[in-house]
């Protein structure tokens, strides 16, 4: 087996070294984030008969999936899925749970999935009794644990419909020993026709109560959606995204949402697909469902007979018999069942016995399910609470801050010791003055246009920025009066429901008993620019409005959000008359709409808690470990590099450019430059010359630090040049092409590319650098307008920028005409003046001989020369004679032997003296008669380049 070939140079084992250390920290950090398969979970199907009502012999048939754990028996966990699902849609949660230790059954619901049966929104006598006989099967299969009474150990979770079920199964089975409602509502009724308007404030001191007045406003857009998903083919019945969460990253791509996946349904699962027979505008709801609902989608009104039917499998009808651990999850983001429906669960729950741990996290139906931290945190809170533990009470909500670069909010979690106003004090609320006229607003007649305050289910998306938001929410003009906070001085994180007094008052030109108005409350930045948090919206109908245009006084609890108002920004009230996501009356009306007291102040919850971070996973640990490692790595090469970039010899320190032994070879063989040595002094304007290919860009890219030499050193201002060495600051420098951006003028370019080097904008010498470029006004025009010699000039006052000391030019003439060339020369000549150094490299022979004051001729990478320009044309061999009759010096000359080419140019005559002194050819001349004025060598660079590089150039 042949040798692997090692690096010979030190330098080239070190880089060899470190290469090795970072594929091994690579290597590091992929297994130690790796992603490990989890353990399979053993799974039991089963299609289980039940009676469809108490004392029925009709069946109905619920599809059941029990998942177990690793050891059996051990306590239970009943996972309901969201409505529009089946039991396919908590299949991966119920695998974590099972994972966790718990025995969990799921199962689909009446008239979801496989299971038959109608709808009938957790009927007692229907979905919840279902529930109940679900735990007597576990009980008889002898796979739950129980304690040394027989009691088994069951716990219940769910989001939505399926937290509602856990609620109202607590409520009525003593078996169940603590629940994790997510998401959840405590009155249907109150969610889906709710009235945020009351005489006074509402009593509880909890910091999201809401008015739950009656007489509400119906939520057509969400009840409309919540229908069909009872009616399409079964969908995921729950948000379909995670959550962002405090330091984890989320798909942005994706805003999951019960009632828009069901409102669109996706390939149907479990078997839901279309069902046979024939249409029912009723779908598989129940009778008494449908006809609520009926009455609703076309009135907009509810009898009594209907909010009954709503509160009878609402929780609210049991929260008061639930004295079990419960852990309420609500989301900030959910315009379908907000805050204050968890709420008014604590309340009452607390009432009961029942301790209470409450977390708002930053999803909903409008922004993503619980993530991984607060699924793993509502496992541990089940785990603690069957097996006998004390899974604590206190409250936590995240707060969303502004977005990371990937697109991605950052969100921190705050704990707070107890929720406010349970059995402690009540909540902070911070009083700020609004201020604004008394506004007439109009409702037109249909209520259209209607406002936008958002789209259901995609809510959450659309607050996440002020541009985002105003593409979901449109206020149309006449429709709204709008009042308005002073700017906050600082940071002020809003936790709840606001509540704010208003009057309101009929036209008496056109008298309404009733007005039906939407509040909503924007974040208004410095800018003017506007965020509906949540897109949260409180719809509330005033009635008794007196004829006569006398006000009536309400107070109006705003929807609970939690938001960071910052510094400098305002909030703004806007009170309209319709909004498209509710019924809102057809007849034409006018309203004044007016702040109570005339200037009533917006009441802000707040509530303190201390701010925490997730703990970082091990595998995160290992990555900064090795991170670490990585970067000592970076320091020992970086310290290797400045050892080599304080490689200085002090004599050389007034000497702007020395090159010694320079050599590069190229892999393969090829050696562009060989043995290149040369010295340049203060104030020269040396020209690299030689044919194409004969190494002068190469030796200037090493110049610049740009490639590495092979041998041999280059020092400028005794600072030997290596990749980066500080030295090169010196350097100003033109080298293959200049780079501008076309659309901005030769200015910006300029500033833009100081900028780039970090340097301070005093010591760029802008005016210096363009008045010796000479560009004139045209230095304003954008490049793209520059003819190519304007360019070139830009380019030289790029590289002139700081009045480096040492200026460096690779072909700056390629593509000039001879106007501009001549422009050229004056620049370079004007810029040596100041006693600075130019090197320029150029194959045009009479642009080095008219520009340069020293030269050196290089040819296939070597030096053939080099010196002061006219010493080395000199030494050409032909001499010039000023004579009075050319014609005869010229016959004179050929006569002398040895005398080669012999021209005559008006009254000078050129010859070549190969050789001869130029005194024997003066004496010929005057024996032969010949006046001589004026005699001296003939200066041709041309001649000596040819010379020098031959034939083979």
């Amino acid at each position: 087996m042949p040798r692997l070939p090692l690096p010979r140079s030190r330098r080239g084992r070190l880089t060899a070294l470190g290469a090795v250390v970072v594929v091994l920290a690579a290597a590091t950090v992929l297994w130690a984030t790796r992603d490990t398969a989890p353990p399979a979970v053993p799974t039991q199907d089963a299609l289980i008969d039940m009676p469809a009502a108490p004392g029925s012999a009709e069946q109905v048939k619920i599809d059941t999936t029990t998942y177990l754990p690793a050891t059996v028996p051990a306590p239970a966990v009943l996972l309901a899925h969201g409505f529009g699902g089946d039991k396919t849609s908590v299949a991966d949660d119920a695998r974590e749970l099972a994972r966790k230790g718990f025995v969990v059954m799921t199962w689909s619901a009446r008239g979801f999935g496989k299971s038959t049966g109608k709808i009938g929104l957790n009927d007692p006598d229907g979905e919840v009794a279902d529930a109940s006989r679900l735990i007597d099967r576990l009980v008889a299969q002898h796979q739950v644990t129980t304690d040394p009474n027989g009691d088994p150990k069951i716990a219940v979770t769910g989001a939505s419909y399926g937290g509602a079920l856990s609620l109202l199964l607590a409520g009525t089975d003593k078996r169940v020993d603590a629940i994790a409602p997510v998401i959840t509502y405590n009155d249907l009724g109150q969610a889906l026709v709710p009235n945020a308007a009351s005489p006074k404030a509402p009593a509880a001191g909890t910091p999201a109560a809401g008015a739950f007045a009656t007489d509400g406003v119906f939520k057509k857009s969400w009840a409309g959606i919540f229908f069909s998903a009872g009616s399409g083919p079964a969908s995921s019945g729950a948000p379909s995204a995670d959550a962002p969460e405090a330091g984890q990253a989320t798909d942005t791509g994706a805003s999951g949402a019960a009632g828009a996946a069901a409102a669109v349904p996706a390939a149907p699962s479990g078997g839901g697909g279309p069902r046979a027979g024939s249409a029912d505008p009723c779908g598989r709801f129940t009778a008494a469902v449908c006809k609520a609902y009926t009455e609703l989608g076309t009135t907009g009104a509810s009898s009594q007979a209907s909010l009954d039917l709503l509160r009878r499998v609402s929780p609210v009808s049991v929260t008061s018999k639930i004295t079990v651990p419960t852990m309420l999850v609500q989301g900030e983001s959910d315009t379908l069942f907000g805050l204050d429906q968890a709420d008014a669960t604590a309340r009452q729950i607390t009432a009961a016995g029942g301790k209470v741990k409450t977390v708002w996290y930053t999803g909903g139906h409008d922004g993503g399910k619980p993530g991984p931290q607060l699924r793993g945190k509502i496992g541990d809170f089940l785990w603690t609470a069957v097996t006998g533990g004390d899974p604590g009470t206190g409250f936590s909500y995240d707060v969303q801050g502004t977005l990371r670069a990937n697109g991605t909010p950052s969100v921190r979690t705050v704990n707070a010791t107890t929720y406010p106003g349970l059995t402690g004090p009540a909540t902070e609320r911070r009083m700020l003055p609004m201020t604004g006229p008394v506004q007439p607003v109009v409702r037109p007649a249909g209520a259209n246009p209607s406002a936008v305050s958002g789209i259901p289910g995609l809510n959450g998306l659309a607050s996440s920025t002020s541009r985002l938001g105003a593409l979901f929410s449109n206020d149309p003009p006449g429709q709204a009066a709008q009042f308005t906070t002073a700017p906050v001085d600082g940071q002020v994180v809003v936790s709840g429901s606001s509540t704010v007094r208003l009057q309101i008052a009929a036209d008496p030109a056109q008298p309404q008993p009733e007005a039906v108005l939407f509040a909503k409350l924007y974040d208004v930045g410095q800018d003017g620019s506007r965020v509906l948090p949540a897109n949260a919206i409180a719809p509330f109908r005033v009635s008794g409005l007196p004829a006569n245009g006398n006000p009536v006084e309400v107070t109006v609890t705003l929807p609970g959000i939690v938001r960071p108002i910052e510094g400098g920004h305002s909030l703004r009230l806007v009170v309209g008359t319709t909004d498209q996501a509710f019924a809102a009356p057809a007849a034409p009306a006018v309203f004044r709409i007016a702040l109570a007291g005339g200037g009533a102040a917006l009441a802000l919850p707040v509530v303190p808690g201390t701010s925490v971070g997730t703990p970082a996973p091990v595998g995160q640990l290992v990555g900064i470990a090795v991170t670490l490692a990585i970067a000592l790595a970076a320091v020992f090469f970086a310290a290797l590099r400045r050892r080599r970039a304080t490689d200085v010899d002090p004599e050389l320190a007034t000497t702007p450019l020395v090159i010694e032994g320079l050599r590069k070879k190229y892999p393969g063989g090829f050696v562009a430059v060989n043995d290149l040595s040369f010295r340049v002094e203060p104030g020269q304007v040396l020209g690299l010359l030689g044919p194409n290919g004969a190494g002068k860009t190469t030796t200037l890219r090493m110049l610049m630090g740009l490639i590495t030499p092979t041998e041999g050193s280059i020092r400028v201002f005794g600072h030997k040049i290596t990749a980066g060495a500080p030295v090169l600051s010196r350097i100003g420098s033109f080298v293959e092409g200049s780079g501008f951006l076309p659309h901005l003028s030769g200015r910006e370019n300029l500033r833009l590319y100081w900028a780039s080097t970090g340097r301070p904008a005093e010591k760029a010498h802008f005016g210096e650098a363009l008045e010796i470029a000479g560009l004139g006004t045209a230095v304003d025009r954008r490049v793209r307008t520059y003819s190519q010699g304007m360019r070139q000039r830009l380019a030289i006052a790029q590289a002139m920028l700081g009045l480096p000391e040492l200026m460096v030019l690779d072909e700056p003439t390629n593509g000039l005409d001879p106007p501009q060339i001549h422009q050229m020369r004056e620049v370079l000549q004007r810029y040596a003046a100041t006693g600075r150094t130019v090197v320029v490299s150029s194959h045009l022979l009479a642009e080095v001989e008219q520009t340069c004051t020293h030269v050196v001729v290089m040819h296939r990478g070597a030096l053939v020369a080099s010196g002061e320009v006219g010493e080395l044309a000199a030494a050409g061999g032909e001499a010039t004679f000023r004579v009075d009759d050319p014609a005869a010096a010229a016959a004179a000359l050929k006569a002398i032997g040895g005398v080669g080419t012999v021209d005559v140019e008006g009254d000078l005559v050129h010859a070549d003296l190969d050789g001869l002194p130029r005194a024997e050819a003066i004496a010929a001349l005057v024996r032969a008669g010949v006046a001589v004025e004026q005699a001296g060598p003939r200066r041709r660079l041309e001649d000596a380049f040819l010379q020098l590089v031959g034939d083979q150039s």
